[in-house]
């Protein structure tokens, strides 16, 4: 009885382990890997002094792989040539530097490796890896840090170079135009925060810049700038803190060039506040001509009336600038633009927020007796209509009952352009926004607050909704504002000329200062009052 109870037993944890042997299952793998890869070996070693050699060999405990280093690497001080890194496009546990620069003499050098090496299964970065010798007899153990903002914008660009210049009997304020730094280093993509290291005891000058050129200078044309006005001695204990800001760019003109058959565009770079066209080609009295500015463009529209020409000889000259350029403007078989009307995109429109009509060509003339206004019913509205002759636009101050709807037609020759030409009947349809869908907001100023100000309300991306000017304390009321997120832009007018004007190196003038204020949360049919308090 015994032994068959036993053989019971036996069979049954038999038929069990068959049965967990069949069982499907996925096998969990364990954790997730996220260890990044360790340099386990250098050859010279890290940290080298007297270093000789023209080449690098790096050894981790797991294979790698480069992710940007071309970007992600930067050397301090840079070398004139980019070293050759192998391998790229393929694992290895080995990266191999080739160096083919000669190395200045008794120079601590750095290679930054930013977040370029991954281990090859999960991409885990070996963060700010670094590798550091000298050809000296010692390595430089001195550093800087600090950190970069942007003079305008609340948010700073990534990359940021950040370099210092050495300050002896060689060097000029020009010097970053023409030379790389002495040292630099880079924020990558991760932080504004820098750190400079391994510097030699002595005076610099510190520097920022958004280097699209990647050239380790200065060209104003495309780079953002930031600078101190004043040199730093190393050692220090200062935490340093770096504006980044976009030059006005020299005054140049670019050669002009037909857009149309009736315009010829006249681009230029600067203070083209004062330059004017003059042509020395003739023409019959017949062809017209007149030039406007381009809202928001750093161009000049040149209107002809169409005629039989080769080219054209124009002369544009700047009294402030003290240039004079000569162009020829060759004529192109292009067709005539045509008089276009644009109307304000959203139709729903308040008080703070009127309609308008614009047009492509210059307008010469409106009639208004020709514009036609009726409400819902079809009964005629009176609403005082005026020609903005800077923005060539039409626009219609309707201070009238805000819960009609409104028809608004322009008849044929109601509007006339520059080459007499007239518009065909044109219909718009508007009502007014209803003021229980939109908030009011109230803002003071209080703080650290330096009259005149710009105090702009501006959405989450920093595209400005609505603006107000003050030269001393007062409440800014914004009324029919739409409901979500926003934020207070103050912009301290230092010159008065209401509007943010950024630095100039050279000049040693930096950008008029902006304070953003927290995030302000607006309802529907909702007064709001915020108190934003400026600080240094």
């Amino acid at each position: 009885m015994a032994r068959r109870i036993l053989s019971f037993l036996f069979l049954g944890l038999v038929v069990f382990a068959f049965m967990q042997c069949a069982r499907r299952g996925t096998p969990s793998g364990g954790p997730k890997d996220i260890t990044p890869a360790e340099l386990i070996s250098a050859t010279p070693a890290n940290r080298s002094i007297n270093f000789k050699s023209k080449t690098i060999k790096l050894e981790f405990n797991e294979y790698i792989k480069l992710k940007d280093i071309q970007k992600q690497l930067i050397v301090s001080p840079p070398l004139k040539y980019q070293p050759d890194i192998t391998p790229q496009g393929s694992a290895s546990k080995y990266i191999e530097i080739k160096i083919k620069d000669t190395l200045k003499e008794n120079t601590t050098y750095t290679f930054n490796f930013g977040q370029s090496i991954e281990d090859n299964n999960e991409g885990n970065p070996s963060s700010f890896l670094s590798y550091v010798f000298s050809t000296g007899d010692y390595i430089d153990s001195l550093s800087i840090s600090g950190v970069v903002n942007d003079a305008f914008k609340q948010k700073v660009d990534e990359f940021i170079s950040v370099m210092l210049y050495k300050v002896d009997s060689t060097y000029t304020d020009s010097i970053v135009y023409k030379e790389p730094p002495y040292y630099i280093t880079n924020t990558l993509d991760s932080t504004n925060i820098f750190s400079l290291k391994n510097l030699k005891e002595g005076t610099y000058a510190l520097f920022a810049l958004k280097d699209e050129g990647n050239n380790n200078m200065f060209d104003q044309g495309i780079d953002k700038i930031a600078f101190l006005d004043h040199f730093i001695n190393v050692p220090t204990d200062s935490i340093y803190v770096l504006d980044l800001f976009k030059e006005v760019s020299d005054f140049s003109v670019s050669v002009p060039s037909y857009a149309a058959k009736n315009k010829i565009l006249f681009g230029y770079k600067g203070d083209g506040s004062d330059i004017r066209i003059e042509r020395q080609s003739y023409l019959p009295d017949s062809v017209k001509t007149k030039v406007t500015k381009e809202v928001d463009k750093d161009t000049l529209n040149y209107w002809i009336s169409p005629f039989k020409a080769d080219s054209l000889i124009f002369n544009v000259i700047s009294d402030r600038q003290k240039t004079r350029d000569t162009f020829i403007v060759k004529s192109r078989k292009l067709a005539v633009d045509s008089l276009k009307f644009n109307a304000v995109a959203n139709k729903k429109i308040s008080l703070e927020n009127q309609f308008w009509v614009s047009a492509n060509i210059p307008i010469k003339a409106i009639d208004t007796s020709k514009i036609k206004i009726v409400d819902k019913d079809t009964i005629p509205v009176s609403v005082p209509i005026s020609l903005d002759t800077v923005k060539n636009r039409l626009n219609f101050d309707m201070v009238v009952p805000l819960e009609n709807q409104y028809s608004i037609t322009l008849l044929p020759e109601a509007v006339t352009d520059f080459f007499n030409a007239v518009n065909d009947t044109i219909q718009y349809r508007v009502s007014f926004v209803d003021p229980t869908e939109n908030s009011l907001l109230t803002v003071t100023l209080s703080g650290k607050v330096t009259y005149p100000v710009i105090v702009q309300l501006v959405d989450e991306s920093g595209k400005l909704i609505r603006e107000q000017f003050a030269t001393e304390p007062k409440s800014l009321v914004y009324k029919n504002v739409k409901p979500g997120k926003c934020q207070i832009r103050v912009i301290e007018d230092t010159n008065g000329n209401q509007k943010w004007d950024t630095g100039s190196y050279l000049n040693k003038r930096f950008a008029e200062r902006v304070s953003y204020s927290p995030s302000i949360e607006l309802r529907a049919n909702w007064e709001e009052t915020f108190n934003f308090q400026i600080v240094r």
